[in-house]
């Protein structure tokens, strides 16, 4: 998790793991995966395994997979974008005279959803004559509202994997329907029902692989994007905590008083 200094803006701020890493994390991974599929398609694995798979249930997982990869992109360029803005309103607001950032409902801070954050806390303490407030329920929703569409990588996972159990109970079956009406003494019969019982055994075996495969890969890319956003929502609390609600309470007891 990233650490986050509070305090003054250094003149050369210190290089630490903010949010853009975890869409350079997902860019290394992505690079990792496809260097992985060149070296499968020289080498003839993969169209070995379309081949073999007569259900293109392989192809579908494939097709999945490469749809997920580009949501979750997505998701973490948004998250990027969201951890810089924050790090910016944390720069406006621990500068010198920054909780003047505060008046007009923070208009002034850097747009995101920790800025949107702000001004609900900024109304809310406005509204209740600047008695100490309790942002929790504004913290759940910013947490739904930085998750997003995270979940859709938990099911498209879970997709993954019972598309992958689908194809081997498939193959199952193309591999075991022959034996009924198998006749020992034809060796024709006895030749092509062994034919037919590899071509399931291998829809079995690839969909069963690409499911794992796609299922675990994908696991790990949305984990990524999991851990990133929630250093981002880490980083709001500890911003708001620290720069915005002592303001905000420091306002009411001076209007009190």
């Amino acid at each position: 998790m990233s650490s986050m200094t509070i305090g003054p803006i250094p003149s050369q701020p210190a290089a630490d793991p903010s949010e853009r890493s975890a869409l350079l994390f997902w860019m290394i991974f992505t690079g990792l995966s496809i260097f992985a599929v060149v070296l499968l398609w020289r080498f003839g694995l993969i169209h070995l395994m379309l081949s073999s798979d007569r259900t293109y249930i392989s192809s579908v997982i494939a097709g999945l997979y490469v749809v997920t990869c580009g949501h979750c992109f997505l998701r973490t360029r948004a998250i990027a974008r969201e951890g810089a803005a924050a790090r910016r309103c944390r720069a406006v607001l621990s500068a010198t005279g920054g909780s003047k950032a505060l008046d007009a409902n923070a208009a002034g801070l850097p747009r995101g959803m920790v800025r949107d954050h702000i001004e609900s806390l900024v109304t809310k303490a406005a509204a209740q004559d600047y008695r100490p407030v309790d942002q929790t329920l504004l913290l759940r929703t910013l947490a739904d509202r930085l998750r997003g569409s995270n979940g859709f990588g938990a099911f498209v996972s879970d997709t993954l994997m019972k598309l992958g159990l689908l194809g081997t109970i498939i193959g199952f079956i193309i591999m075991l329907a022959p034996i009924a009406g198998l006749d020992a003494a034809d060796k024709v019969a006895m030749r092509s029902s062994m034919g037919l019982m590899s071509d399931g055994m291998a829809v079995a075996m690839y969909t069963t692989l690409a499911g794992l495969v796609g299922s675990i890969l994908v696991r790990i890319q949305y984990y990524m994007l999991d851990a990133a956003t929630q250093r981002v929502f880490s980083d709001a609390v500890v911003l708001t905590e620290t720069y915005v609600t002592p303001v905000l309470e420091r306002k009411g007891s001076g209007a009190r008083s």
